[in-house]
């Protein structure tokens, strides 16, 4: 198990290091096929590994100066109530579906992340005036509670960071530019993490804790090393070939869970 475990962190931490979020909604789907856990017991791992993770790239941000604490933390508490929510509503879900459920959002973030790199070109660019003229028309309280709950139930229910939905949400809601907002992002993804692990740590869960402080040891020296690949390849492609592995993942995830909801 050990060997398996060090290999999928590392390339986990890689995908972190290397493109600055979405490699964290590839460790359930590691924790599942790659080192045979139970999909429950998977996403409440997910969430120990996401959590120590995110919170170390926070404070490396933190010293860069792109990490708005009072507001990050004003968005990761208003999210604690999705995160309990969703953590409950995960626990009646049967396996099979809620992998189903998971792998539908493997797509939806892999097509969100091509329609990113295709429109902007890797780069920050304001949104179609039309589309901020809608969103600004909501009042910036309600637009604030909507995102960070829905935030909350995405990291409760599936035991991801959810940093390519908070990342979206801080620059339309907040008005953040994308530096501060993937700093942010990070102690929000913080903030829910640890949430969503103690609602979890109130029913019966056991897990494998050499395994998984294994895993984060890898995931955390994986993003060392992701942060110098990023420096040296392009980021174009980076994305592309990230976006090919979520949705490989994502096809065999539908392919291994489908079945047994017939």
């Amino acid at each position: 198990m050990l060997a398996v475990a060090i290999p999928a962190g590392l390339l986990i931490g890689l995908s972190l290091g290397a493109l600055g979020g979405g490699g964290s909604i590839l460790t359930v789907p590691a924790l599942v096929y790659l080192l045979h856990q139970q999909p429950h017991t998977a996403t409440t791992g997910s969430l120990l590994i996401v959590g120590i993770t995110a919170l170390a790239g926070m404070i490396a941000h933190r010293r860069a100066g792109r990490v708005r604490v009072a507001q990050g933390v004003t968005f990761g508490v208003l999210g604690v109530a999705g995160s309990y929510a969703g953590t409950r509503l995960s626990a009646g879900v049967a396996p099979d579906l809620l992998l189903t459920l998971f792998a539908v959002l493997m797509l939806a973030a892999a097509g969100a992340m091509l329609r990113r790199c295709r429109d902007t070109g890797e780069r920050a660019v304001p949104a179609p005036r039309s589309r901020l003229t809608a969103i600004r028309a909501v009042p910036g309280g309600v637009r604030i509670v909507v995102a960070a709950t829905a935030v909350g139930l995405l990291t409760g229910f599936f035991g991801v960071g959810g940093g390519f939905v908070i990342v979206p949400a801080l620059v339309l809601a907040l008005g953040f530019d994308m530096p501060a907002a993937v700093g942010t992002s990070l102690l929000v993804i913080t903030i829910n993490s640890a949430a969503a692990l103690a609602a979890r740590f109130g029913g019966q869960v056991h897990l494998d804790w050499p395994l998984l402080a294994v895993f984060t040891a890898a995931a955390l020296a994986g993003t060392v090393a992701g942060n110098r690949v990023a420096s040296r390849v392009d980021a174009s492609r980076l994305t592309v070939a990230f976006t090919v592995l979520l949705a490989a993942v994502a096809v065999y995830s539908l392919g291994r869970s489908l079945p047994g909801l017939v």
